[in-house]
């Protein structure tokens, strides 16, 4: 306590003795004069925000969507590099008018490929590069000084000297016996021809008696099967006639179309009920096609490899088989007058029959599987045959002499369908490829190709009744439409959908007065929309599996007929 009272004694005594001293009597009293300016008095704050954002101006780079600088900008702003997020409505944030590419602005490199390889290929061997934005070096300088600064491609003369002396010292090592020996790399090496030349060519000796044998063998057994493999599978052709009798009291022959068959008016009308099934191949049904203008029968191709013709206003029996494939028939086809049709097998063979009679009049093949077949619709053209093959090719046949006269070869997948528009002068071809080509007849160059990103297969084509549309089944569960004028012009406005059908190639179909769109689907059912509302109109329960084909009855408005892989096919009414 007595320390701290000292302490505070002290401190009180320093204050003291610091205290200015009072001024005496005789000193002059001071002067405190305020400092007056005469300036008015100015606020300086918006003049530093204007310093400073033409200081930043100077500084950022220059937005390239403004017409308009309001400063002279310096080289590097005018050349900087554009900065920021994407715009959102200039493409990859470029304006339009600065890109002279698809993908923005592209220069000229001011580097040649040489010159670019040259260097490339020295920074990875010895490490350093030259700067192409200057004259300095990049990379490990020490090693740059230690070769003297060269590159790959410029070796020193003492350099190339002594790799040629390593190379005739390495000659002069090799031993004697192996230059001699053709078994060795050293003797391969002496006797290369080229470069490329780097097969063991051993001495040719004569062949044994048992090598000669298996080499006669093995050329006669390729020979065989190149032909097999050009003209498809043989088999014997076969009919059998299932009715009373082929030719009736006055003579007409049983494919005579009935005289009074007429159309009964010309408003079609949706089936509702089933009135008749013809079951007799003992496979699923591909295809079925009415006789041609009458309708009085109907042909269908089975994958029993068995082709039938049933009639549809008498008996409702099964007139007449055909059997000439060794495989499933896969595609069918009257001429125009129903005398004739051809057959397209997975046997790789087309066959041209004779509906009356059942022989087979001539065979096509090229050694590929027909996918689709057509006669041209042309009268004075009913001689000229179009397959699709499964080797992405429309072949074109000339019936009466057999001869291969057109191929149309530019489709990168199997052709699916052939459909003859604009009064038979062109045709429409659908692939595996997802696209569709028109073709100008006989002439092999594609006069339009319609393929999108968005289009799947389109496995069925048909021709609507007044030529101006196609309609097409899209793998995608959906029926598209497409005009056959000059442009081919998907019309999105008619969409037809509500059906499954991928995955399998439903046939899609017109009733003769173009009111009313029908196709099978997946789950056997047979769908029927309204062409101009575009609305389901009625669906039909038909098969038990897939309904592949459904085909409408060219005379009476109210019929049609439908097929399954359920081996059936239903006539409806």
């Amino acid at each position: 306590m007595d320390s701290l009272q000292i302490y505070a004694n002290n401190s009180d005594e320093e204050d003291l003795s610091h205290q200015p001293s009072t001024p005496s009597a005789d000193s002059s009293p001071p002067r405190l004069i305020p400092s007056k300016s005469a300036a008015p008095k100015v606020d300086d704050t918006m003049l530093a925000l204007t310093a400073a954002e033409a200081r930043q101006a100077q500084s950022r780079p220059i937005d390239p969507t403004q017409h308009v600088v309001a400063f002279n900008p310096t080289y590097d702003q005018l050349w900087a590099p554009t900065y920021g997020p994407a715009h959102p409505y200039a493409k990859d944030g470029i304006a339009q008018g600065m890109r002279n590419h698809k993908l923005g602005f592209v220069e000229d490199a001011s580097i040649d490929s040489f010159v670019f390889d040259e260097q490339y290929n020295t920074f990875h061997k010895y490490g350093y590069a030259a700067d192409p934005s200057g004259s300095n070096y990049i990379g490990d300088l020490d090693a740059l000084q230690k070769n003297d600064a060269i590159s790959v491609y410029n070796i020193p003369q003492n350099e190339q000297k002594k790799r040629k002396i390593e190379r005739e010292k390495d000659e002069d090592e090799v031993d004697p016996t192996e230059i001699d020996n053709p078994a060795t790399d050293v003797w391969l090496m002496k006797n290369k021809r080229s470069p490329w030349a780097g097969k063991k060519e051993g001495v040719q000796t004569e062949l044994t008696e048992e090598q000669k044998k298996y080499a006669e063998e093995y050329a006669k057994k390729k020979e065989e099967k190149g032909h097999q493999g050009e003209k498809g599978e043989h088999v014997v052709d076969k009919t059998t006639f299932h009715g009373k009798e082929e030719r009736d009291y006055q003579g007409r022959s049983w494919i005579a179309p009935p005289k009074d068959a007429k159309a009964t008016n010309d408003h079609c009308y949706i089936p509702k009920r089933l009135v008749h099934t013809w079951s007799g191949h003992t496979k699923g049904v591909s295809a079925i096609r009415f006789f041609p203008k009458y309708g009085h029968l109907i042909l269908s191709a089975g994958m029993d490899t068995k082709v039938k013709i049933w009639d549809v206003f008498n008996s409702g029996k099964c007139m007449r088989t055909y059997m000439g494939h060794s495989k499933a028939v896969r595609d069918i086809s009257f001429c125009n007058d129903g005398t004739k049709f051809l057959t397209a097998g997975y046997d790789k063979n087309i066959k041209y029959w004779d509906t009356e009679t059942g022989q087979v009049i001539s065979t096509f093949s090229t050694g590929k599987i027909p996918y689709v077949v057509k006669l041209n619709p042309d009268e004075d053209k009913q001689n000229i045959l179009l397959a699709g093959m499964s080797d992405k090719k429309i072949v074109q046949w000339d019936i009466n002499t057999g001869q291969i006269t057109q191929e149309y070869d530019q489709h990168l997948g199997a052709v699916n369908t052939i459909t003859f528009v604009d009064n038979n002068r062109r045709f429409v071809t659908s692939s595996d490829d997802k696209s569709l080509r028109v073709w100008e007849f006989g002439i092999p160059v594609v006069i339009k190709y319609i393929s999108e990103p968005h289009m799947h297969s389109m496995p069925s084509i048909s021709l609507h009744p007044n030529t101006n549309w196609l309609a097409a089944q899209s793998l995608d569960n959906q029926i598209l439409i497409y005009s056959t004028r000059e442009r081919f012009q998907l019309n999105k406005k008619k969409r037809f959908a509500g059906h499954i059908v991928a995955g399998y190639a439903c046939q899609v179909n017109f009733s003769p007065d173009g009111r009313f769109v029908m196709s099978g689907d997946g789950e056997g059912k047979c769908w029927f929309w309204d062409w101009k509302s575009c609305k389901v109109f009625r669906t039909l329960k038909c098969h038990e599996g897939v309904c592949i084909g459904c085909e409408w009855h060219p005379l009476e408005q109210s019929k049609v007929a439908t097929c399954g892989w359920d081996g059936l096919i239903k006539y409806w009414d």
